[in-house]
């Protein structure tokens, strides 16, 4: 069993590299990834739209997406999806977004409501689980 923390250049590096994108974990017939969370910014940090759930839903999963294929895994292979939002009240918007990159699966999931995040203007925040089998 082999532990690596990764931050993949695919995605923007963590703020103030306070943290790792990744955590995998590698064991006999398959690989764990748990991904921190990501919240909808830029390449330099910016939150992208400040207040709107659907950019920052495509953004945080374009950014899950890059995570996950640096470490030769697709949406396909999450098992848990952790959501924070600031108002489920945006829930609809969220699910419409994220649907579309569930296309065939449904991983367990977790939503909740919280005061705010940690950059003004981001509504929500992901992270997943993943597994990928290497037999």
């Amino acid at each position: 069993m082999t532990v690596t923390l990764d931050n993949p250049a695919t995605v923007p590096a963590p703020f103030g590299d306070r943290f790792a994108h990744v955590a995998r974990l590698d064991l006999p017939g398959g690989v764990l990834l748990v991904l921190s969370g990501q919240v909808g910014v830029d390449d330099d940090g910016a939150i992208v739209e400040p207040g709107n759930v659907r950019a920052q839903s495509e953004r945080i999963f374009a950014l899950i997406g890059g995570l996950l294929a640096a470490h030769g895994a697709t949406f396909d292979n999450v098992m848990h999806v952790r959501t924070f939002m600031t108002d489920l009240g945006d829930l609809a918007g969220y699910a419409e977004v994220r649907g579309r990159y569930f296309p065939n699966t449904r991983p367990a999931s977790t939503t909740v409501e919280v005061s705010r995040l940690f950059l003004d203007g981001a509504v929500l925040e992901v992270e997943v689980t993943a597994a990928v089998t290497t037999d």
